[in-house]
């Protein structure tokens, strides 16, 4: 009867099914969130996690294309840097540490992802105008992230090469920084809307608050 289970799927076929379970993983949060009372920011971040967490592990087999980063400039906008900066780090860990291999490279992730939350709570006047996010501005914002996130994690190299090494290494990886930034520009379009309706739904303070936080710490 084990035998049964026993089934050898392709890499498409693969990828077909942890997109499938993805979605199916987001409509049970969305739904799950419509019925939550009050507007607790912190339960938006425990959904948000779950998602990113979900997400970054069931795309690991598309190259260098999960939802995390925009998630998190999602939470800079909204929440603010420290909160941004705190999921990156428990999303980063989390998924490192149970599936895709923990190092000295989580550090950077964790930096990558949080200075791009940060980014985002800086200039969430420019990109959520009126409590509606301009898409055009996020886009773009989210597609140079992915340059950026894979530059700051290629720093991890310096501990253990030549300093020499790294333009020709970040050299060697623009194909996979166009991956990200594509992947980037599609979650925009696929979730930033629905996202950030629900995160607005839990924010209890003006961003600029949250921002302060950042600039006076």
């Amino acid at each position: 009867m084990s035998d049964l289970h026993n089934i050898a799927l392709t890499p498409n076929q693969t990828i077909l099914l942890n997109t499938v379970i993805l979605v199916l993983i987001a409509t049970a949060l969305y739904r799950a969130e419509r019925k939550l009372d009050g507007s607790d920011p912190w339960i938006m971040l425990f959904i948000l996690a779950i998602f990113a967490i979900a997400g970054r592990i069931l795309l690991d087999p598309l190259p260098n294309i999960q939802p995390v980063t925009v998630v998190v400039l999602l939470t800079g906008i909204y929440y603010g840097g420290p909160r941004a900066f705190a999921l990156a780090g428990i999303v980063a860990l989390t998924t490192n540490f149970l599936v895709l291999g923990h190092g000295p490279w989580t550090l950077f992730q964790v930096v990558g992802w949080g200075s791009i939350g940060v980014a985002g709570a800086l200039l969430s006047d420019r990109l959520l105008i009126d409590g509606k996010l301009n898409l055009n501005r996020l886009a773009v914002f989210a597609a140079v992230s992915g340059f950026v996130f894979n530059w700051i994690v290629s720093l991890s190299i310096l501990m253990r090469t030549d300093p020499s090494m790294l333009i020709p290494y970040v050299l060697s990886g623009l194909t996979f920084d166009m991956y990200h930034a594509a992947g980037n520009i599609l979650f925009v379009a696929w979730m930033a809307e629905p996202l950030g309706e629900m995160m607005l739904r839990h924010q209890t303070s003006p961003n600029h608050k949250a921002v302060s936080e950042v600039v006076t710490n």
